[in-house]
């Protein structure tokens, strides 16, 4: 299923969601201008790779700075075209300065379940998946009805479709689960994605954003119907 857009309108500008795909988009058109063998030498200094970063030395900043880096054109458009239909509503029900507070926590949980599951592991986890992850579960407990228009295979004919946002993010997540179980049966370079960063980066996000809501209050009462 390829998301084209929400049905929810944002009634503030998201600065903090389109300043941080100006900043991944930055970051990403620096790593195209590198040589083959300096981007591997960026990518070793700012990725996450769990047998070499602690939280206790100085290479703690792994799991910040990781979740600004791409590993291709089709990596980085994912992420962002999904931080752009997702990212605008939660920045709107949270708040600019919150948002980016729950955004980073999201990515760094997101990074140490990763580490935590991989922890001998030489290989450069990057991306902003797992910090998107954390927005989307905090979008479909803020916004289960919302439908998120989207292109769906059938008989290999895309059809447009019209899905809930708990029944699209909902799927999802069981799909990371089940392939994150899997995972874990194989080497760590045999899927070549980190899953349980997006497990981890969700759970962090479904944990968390009930924190950062400006009015919780009225986050209550408007979404009362959902806790039957």
């Amino acid at each position: 299923m390829i998301p084209i857009r929400d049905t929810i309108k944002s009634e503030n500008f998201p600065i903090v969601n389109w300043m941080l795909i100006i900043l991944n988009t930055l970051v990403f058109f620096y790593e195209l201008g590198l040589s083959h063998e300096h981007a591997e030498m960026f990518i070793g200094k700012y990725g996450l790779i769990p047998s070499e970063t602690s939280l206790f030395n100085d290479s703690r900043y792994r799991f910040l700075s990781n979740m600004f880096l791409h590993g291709g054109w089709g990596h980085f458009i994912g992420n962002m075209w999904i931080l752009y239909i997702f990212g605008d509503n939660v920045e709107d029900k949270i708040g600019s300065i919150r948002y980016l507070g729950f955004y980073l926590l999201s990515g760094f949980f997101a990074g140490f379940a990763h580490y935590i599951l991989h922890i001998n592991s030489g290989i450069p986890a990057i991306g902003a998946s797992g910090a998107i992850s954390g927005v989307m579960a905090a979008y479909m407990f803020l916004f289960p009805r919302s439908l998120i228009l989207s292109f769906v295979p059938i008989f290999f004919l895309p059809m447009l479709m019209p899905i809930p946002a708990l029944i699209y993010i909902g799927f999802w997540f069981v799909g990371q689960l089940f392939s994150g179980t899997f995972s874990l049966m194989l080497s760590n370079s045999a899927t070549g994605i980190a899953f349980w960063a997006h497990i981890g980066g969700f759970i962090a996000g479904w944990s968390l954003y009930k924190h950062f809501i400006k009015n919780s209050k009225k986050l209550k009462k408007e979404y009362m119907w959902y806790k039957y």
